[in-house]
């Protein structure tokens, strides 16, 4: 048997490798943050109505609001039929692909989602849907 000290050979500690493990936590932090689904809710009272089937919002689709009162609502702040149709057609990111989300209030009147709905047919959007709540 050799004895280390005799032979005046250092004894150093094994350290692992840490910039893999690094690498790694850095790889699926980017992973779930790209993969992760971001909800965007409007601070105002708005009932959504109950159904049992429904469709994740992706990520691309735009969303307009329709409350109680009939007001609409585009990110958050209030905005006339006509200029939500100015809004919509201005927007570079409205293409046949594009959906276009009606938040309506439970309690709002089918006129006023049918507006949106005109209005979305007019300025290009290929398809629209309203969105719900699922039933507890």
């Amino acid at each position: 048997m050799i004895d280390l000290a005799d032979t005046g050979a250092e004894t150093g500690s094994v350290q692992p490798p840490l910039t893999a493990l690094i690498d790694m936590v850095f790889m699926l932090l980017i992973y779930f943050l790209l993969t992760m689904g971001f909800m965007t809710d409007e601070g105002i009272g708005i009932k959504l109505p109950e159904a049992k089937e429904a469709v994740q919002t992706l990520p691309r689709d735009l969303v307009v609001a329709v409350t109680k009162d009939g007001a609409y609502l585009w990110e958050g702040s209030q905005i006339t039929l006509s200029e939500l149709k100015k809004v919509l057609m201005a927007t570079p990111d409205l293409t046949p692909e594009t959906r276009l989300v009606i938040r309506a209030d439970r309690g709002a009147k089918v006129n006023s989602v049918v507006r949106v709905m005109d209005l979305a047919k007019a300025v290009g959007a290929a398809s629209f849907c309203l969105a719900t709540e699922t039933e507890p």
